[in-house]
């Protein structure tokens, strides 16, 4: 049957799926057919004029019908690329070429702009996907487009898509000149507007979408016992982005995962490797599942003719030399057909194929670009194509998105990448979606979140993705303790091991009856982890499992599940290769081994705890330990000893903390009895007296390297990496004493953990332990991941701080109402610094009852936030009953002249304010009269900062005025103001009456070199 009648018989089926589908597919269809001349401009109008789907779908196959066998061959190949494969099943579809390519830079001259976009349309449509207002404005620029235009084309009710569609479709009946502008643009922006596809490679394109979707669909390695489909319960992170390109600092924004293309951020222009970092159980591996989705499902990153995912625990695995082709085919999806001919479009269109590499700290070896490859066809082994790739050797010019722990993340490696992401776990409006799409009983849902935000610890590790799984899904065994209970990570991971044991048992027993009677598969499965970490091997082959003496009946508990090979030819060897649900997971049983193992003694505990030097070469080091040390032998308990304090030299830093971590806990008095034998207790308490003096004199010892105060100064400490990790080992452990004994000699007036990954687990521990600190100290906190959930976590110790700094944490107001509510009783802070957070006039309030309530107050620091005139109103309420305050930074805001003019009338007779800053705050001719008033009746005030506002000649003579009546302020910043030589003359005049000023700061205003130069040379105290 011939292409047309195969329309004409099933036209009803045709018509369904066209009519009860996405706008966004039927556009998409229409985009084909006009880049491949199906249809004319007044027929493309025609299908498009009804406004339902199933009439204008109707329309369009009637005119598709009347042009031939052919056109329907073609609309046959048009649909089969845009509408997904699932919902053509029940269709008789033929099998046709595409049509012909042309030699482009033979047809390109004879072709008009307006031609050429329609020949190219859908892809042009994509390429302009974040590019909308870029080109609106350059169009309206140019004079092609009006104000009204470019408004209607990006209303917020089209999709990207379909304002992409309607710019084009405005931009052809503007004719060839409008069209050229927009050509240009694409071309300077975008580079060459690539080819239709071929059949074979559209074939291939499918046949990769189908293989992503279906491993992606589920979170196997979150469930162990059940499928959880990512679409139900997938719940986006927080995903932040440094831009080193502001002038106040490094500032930090909030991107969803389809924007980590774009231009914010980027580090190193000539690189091509976006990277997401991320703790354990920050939502790394399902982000990047997310992606897969979303390219599969044809909803983001279409840019893409293919995606090819990597997992690098699985690249492990491949020992012999392999080739590029041999990589991508064999090891991600293999094509049925013409394997070289979709090889060679790969290596055509480099820019069109994305690669995603999972955990890349999983890898054995680390990152090093001393062994160049250069070659797509020569073998070579896997981490060498891997390095070359990332560093454009290889393939140059494709996109590359990889995740890694931060500890994996080296100099050398950082020269590569483009651009470098944070992934900080879930927010709080985060955890309570997870948690309601976890429960779909409502009742339930509310239950345990009410649970959860009343007991603050938990609320903390719950923005963990992974910890909030375990808590929502062992809610029922947590609840049991009460809400006064504070859970530790240790705790939770015990849930999750108490929940899989009493399933896998059907046991109704509690705890301490059930896990006795599993101690043998608990220690079988703990060595599997511990010797897995050491040498550096997360996935476990049958062999393996076997000499572990690992059981199916060890792995029914649910703790191991199939690793899941990207490739269908490797994964029916791989079908008996296992790994354990989480790296957490995995590091959780280790701790078990080392807690309950009898010949683990005193030198392994140390070789754990020690801060560890950096390898020299890590290469090398892994090589020996898994070539020197068989996975498993029978060993006396001296050689026993001797091997695992060995071995762990040979494991990653990052896993041993956190495996440390977990020892911690499980030798606390909590859980010293776990497994109810009185030697086992025994032993269990002289290893927790170790691991106790191990952290005792490990803190001690890092506060005796702290150097002295230089003079005038005050003697401050920035942390070591460790510094945090051992604070989380006390509070696992959960021992007081040993926290105020930790801490009893840090004499020191700063703490600075600047950079230090401190999320809300990190504050809790903090919180824990520095609550017990003997005087008042600075906390320094900037560039971390406190927000709203950790600021709840760090209310204990707040009585213990005399200043808080948290720039860049993504706190919001809620964050500051609590932070607030708690130092209205805190007599020793002084000072808070929150610039560069998310903070809106909605928390002024907070403030000025502060300011009302605390006269010892001394600084805060709003910059760089969300406020307006109307929050400056009320702060200034607060400052007219306050007369400690000497530092207000409120730079890089929005408060206009109403909020300058209302903190000026509260400053008049002010008498603490040394320091304000009012920088970039659109402050005009109203408020700078009013600042300017305020000099006249203000005696104490020092320093005055209005750089970046709209601040004017005329101005000037107001604030000369104001001068000659001022005799405290020595220091006004007027920079890059809208300021002529006239209005610095009038400043200048004023200068000779006043001799407290030492400089007024005008540089980046309206003068010349020369105008500088004289006024300079008449007036020393004019900067510029």
């Amino acid at each position: 049957m011939c292409a047309d009648q195969l329309i004409k018989a099933q036209r009803d089926q045709l018509i369904a799926i066209l009519g009860r589908g996405s706008v966004e597919n039927f556009e998409s269809i229409l985009d084909h057919l006009l880049a491949w001349d199906l249809l004319n401009w007044e027929e493309y109008e025609y299908v498009k004029s009804p406004r339902l789907l199933s009439s204008s779908s109707r329309n369009l196959l009637d005119i598709v019908a009347c042009k031939g066998t052919r056109a329907c061959e073609l609309f046959i190949l048009v649909l089969e690329d845009v509408i997904h494969s699932s919902l053509l099943t029940n269709l008789i579809l033929g099998n046709y070429k595409p049509p012909e390519k042309t030699d482009e830079s033979s047809a390109s001259p004879s072709l008009l702009a307006s031609q050429t976009l329609q020949k190219h349309r859908p892809d042009v449509v994509r390429k302009l996907h974040g590019r909308i207002a870029a080109v609106l404005e350059l169009l309206h620029r140019c004079g092609h487009f009006s104000k009204y235009e470019c408004v209607e084309i990006h209303l917020p009710i089209y999709t990207p898509s379909q304002q992409a569609r309607k710019l084009l479709d405005l931009t052809k009946a503007k004719g060839d000149d409008t069209a050229q502008v927009l050509l240009d643009y694409i071309d300077s922006e975008s580079g060459p507007i690539k080819s239709v596809l071929g059949n074979v490679c559209l074939k291939y394109q499918e046949k990769l979408s189908s293989t992503l979707a279906a491993q992606s669909r589920f979170l196997t390695n979150y469930a162990g016992t059940e499928n959880m489909c990512l679409e139900d319960v997938y719940v986006d992170c927080i995903l932040e982005i440094s831009n080193t390109t502001g002038t106040n600092g490094c500032l930090r924004r909030l991107i969803g995962l389809e924007d980590i293309f774009g231009p914010d951020g980027i580090l190193n222009k000539d690189a091509e490797t976006v990277l997401i970092t991320g703790e354990a159980g920050s939502g790394k591996s399902t982000s990047l599942q997310q992606m897969q989705q979303l390219w599969a499902a044809k909803q983001a990153f279409q840019d893409f003719t293919f995606v090819f995912v990597f997992s690098c625990r699985r690249l492990n695995f491949i020992d012999k030399h392999i080739s590029l082709e041999m990589l991508l085919f064999e090891h991600c999806c293999w094509p049925d057909h013409h394997q070289d001919e979709v090889f060679q479009y790969i290596l055509d269109h480099p820019e069109e194929i994305m690669f995603m590499f999972d955990g890349f700290d999983e890898l054995k070896f680390q990152f090093t670009d001393e062994e160049r490859h250069c070659s797509p066809t020569k073998p070579t082994i896997a981490l060498n194509l891997i390095f070359n790739l990332l560093q454009g050797n290889l393939m140059k010019n494709t996109k590359k998105v990889m995740t890694s722990r931060p500890s994996a993340v080296t100099a050398i490696l950082r020269k590569y990448l483009q651009k470098e992401m944070t992934l900080k776990g879930f927010s709080p409006e985060g955890i309570e979606m997870f948690i309601r799409k976890c429960h779909s009983n409502s009742s339930s849902a509310e239950r345990i979140l009410y649970f959860v935000e009343a007991n603050p610890a938990l609320h903390g590790l719950c923005h963990v993705p992974f910890f909030c799984w375990i808590v929502s899904k062992c809610h029922e065994q947590l609840m049991q303790n009460g809400s006064d209970f504070t859970p530790t990570m240790t705790d939770v991971y015990l849930l999750i091991l108490e929940h899989f044991l009493l399933h896998f048992t059907h046991s109704s027993q509690g705890m301490n009856e059930v896990l006795p009677s599993q101690v043998g598969a608990i220690l079988h499965l703990s060595k599997l982890a511990l010797d897995g970490l050491t040498s550096c091997c997360y996935i476990f082959s049958a062999v393996q499992l076997q000499e572990a003496e690992v059981s199916e009946e060890d792995i029914s508990l649910g703790f191991l599940v199939h690793s899941h090979s990207a490739s269908h030819a490797s994964s029916v060897v791989n079908n008996r290769n296992y790994e354990f649900l989480h790296i957490t997971v995995q590091c959780f049983f280790a701790a078990l081994y080392i807690t309950l193992d009898d010949d683990v003694g005193q030198s392994t505990l140390y070789s754990l705890f020690k801060p560890r030097q950096k390898k020299t070469s890590s290469f090398m080091m892994s090589a020996t330990c898994i070539e020197g040390c068989p996975f498993y032998c029978h060993q006396s308990p001296e050689q026993h000893e001797n091997r695992s304090e060995t071995m762990l030299q040979g494991a990653k830093r990052s896993n041993l903390q956190i495996t440390a971590s977990f020892v911690s806990g499980l030798l606390s008095g909590r859980h010293r009895n776990l497994m109810g034998k009185s030697s086992l207790i025994q032993k269990q308490s002289k290893k927790y007296k170790l691991v106790k003096k191990y952290l005792e004199k490990s803190i001690q010892k890092h506060f005796l390297s702290i150097p002295p105060a230089v003079g005038g100064e005050k003697k401050s400490m920035h942390a070591l990496p460790e510094f945090v990790w051992w604070i989380k080992c006390i509070y696992e452990m959960q021992d007081s004493d040993l926290a105020k004994q930790a801490v009893s000699k840090l004499e020191v007036d700063h703490l600075k953990l600047t950079y230090c990954g401190i999320g809300p687990v990190e504050c809790t521990a903090l919180a824990y332990v520095l609550k017990h600190l003997k005087n008042p100290v600075g906390l320094q906190l900037d560039y971390n991941s406190v927000g709203d959930v950790g600021i709840e976590q760090l209310l204990p110790c707040l009585n213990v701080c005399h200043s808080i700094y948290l720039r860049a944490n993504n706190i919001s107001d809620q964050g500051v109402s609590k932070l607030v509510d708690r130092a209205l009783g805190c007599c020793n802070l002084q000072k808070i610094a929150l610039f560069h957070n998310n903070l809106t006039d909605a928390c002024i309030q907070n403030f000025a009852k502060l300011l009302i309530h605390n006269d010892n107050f001394l600084a805060l620091r709003l910059g760089n936030n969300h406020l307006t005139g109307a929050g400056a109103e009320v702060l200034a309420e607060g400052l007219k009953q306050n007369n400690s305050i000497q530092y207000l930074g409120l730079w890089g805001n929005k408060i206009g002249d109403a909020g300058a003019c209302a903190i000026a009338a509260a400053l008049e007779d002010n008498t603490s304010m040394l320091w304000l800053s009012l920088v970039g705050n659109d402050i005009g001719s109203r408020g700078a009269r009013a600042l300017a008033a305020m000099l006249k009746k203000n005696t104490v005030l020092e320093e005055l900062c209005l750089q970046e506002n709209s601040l004017v000649d005329e101005d000037m003579l107001h604030f000369a005025e104001g001068l000659q009546n001022n005799s405290s302020l020595k220091v006004l910043k007027l920079a890059n103001n809208k300021i002529s030589r006239k209005g610095m003359e009038f400043i200048a005049t004023a200068l000779k009456h006043n001799i407290t000023i030492a400089s007024v700061c005008l540089g980046g205003n309206h003068v010349t070199a020369e105008e500088i130069q004289k006024m300079t040379r008449a007036e020393r105290r004019l900067t510029f």
